[in-house]
């Protein structure tokens, strides 16, 4: 059980919402200490066992249409899992919850509400934001975001011009991901009843909808000055990966499925990019 459990939590993505927190905590005028731990460590595997965890819970009916289900890229929960998963993921949570909720201010207290709204909204009824065409992308793109916005508010950086490009160049990066993503399920989505920004607006605006927004946060990352500009080369690959996708139709949508894949390891390759980057500007404006 345990196994499912944390397959569930997509192993494979914990790093996506950890790097965020630990990365911004450190920028921002953070140092080594049990905080940035604590904060990492939630960020790494309860976080993601809630959010994934609670999304195959009433994902299930979709999901076992679904035949990219059942691996890497998303568990398919057995309905004897379901009660286990919702009652862990609260439990697992609530500690460290507790304890980041008594460090900084009000702000970041209020930027870690939201994190943790729209990690369930997303997914548990009634609200079910990701069955609201385009609040879903804005949402799954916030459960990204939002550890980042919460480090820098929990060390107390200033809202700089560079801090808000770049919280807008990520924002809208995770939005165009989610919706590029949610392409390649327009079929099982729409036999499951459930919407989507891609089952609203179709395959090829769908994926045209996404080449516009990771456009838009390569050119947004230009506000945060040298040299943290030349991160917003990072957005050519990806736009490399989604381009070949722009004229697809509902009835290959599965087709989209190749890019996915590529875009999974894209993001390995540039957290490791912009890794270097930020060490390198470190040393640079150091």
């Amino acid at each position: 059980m345990i196994t499912e459990l944390l397959r569930s939590s997509r192993p494979l993505s914990w790093i996506n919402t950890a790097y965020p927190f630990a990365a911004a905590y450190l920028l921002g005028g953070g140092t080594i200490d049990v905080v940035l731990i604590v904060g990492t460590l939630f960020f790494l595997v309860p976080y993601n066992l809630a959010l994934y965890g609670i999304n195959d819970v009433f994902d299930y009916a979709s999901d076992v249409a679904n035949p990219r289900k059942g691996g890497a890229e998303g568990a398919l929960l057995a309905p004897r899992l379901h009660t286990p998963m919702l009652m862990l993921s609260a439990l697992i949570c609530l500690p460290f919850i507790v304890f980041l909720a008594m460090q900084g201010t009000g702000l970041s207290l209020a930027v870690l509400a939201v994190s943790i709204f729209a990690l369930v909204a997303y997914s548990a009824p009634p609200l079910r934001f990701k069955e609201v065409p385009v609040l879903d992308s804005l949402t799954s793109s916030l459960h990204f975001v939002t550890p980042a916005a919460y480090a820098l508010a929990l060390v107390g950086t200033p809202l700089s011009a560079t801090v808000v490009c770049a919280l807008a160049a990520f924002l809208l990066w995770g939005m165009a991901s989610h919706a590029f993503g949610a392409v390649q399920d327009i079929i099982p989505d729409r036999e499951a009843a459930i919407s989507s920004v891609a089952t609203a607006l179709g395959a090829r605006a769908t994926v045209r909808l996404t080449l516009a927004l990771w456009s838009a946060s390569g050119l947004m990352m230009l506000g945060t000055g040298w040299p943290w500009a030349l991160a917003g080369l990072l957005a050519l690959p990806y736009l490399a990966a989604a381009a070949p996708y722009q004229d697809l139709d509902d009835a290959a949508s599965g087709r989209a499925h190749g890019g996915w894949r590529h875009f999974l390891w894209l993001n390995y390759a540039a957290g490791a990019a912009l890794t270097m980057l930020l060490i390198w500007g470190i040393g640079v404006i150091g």
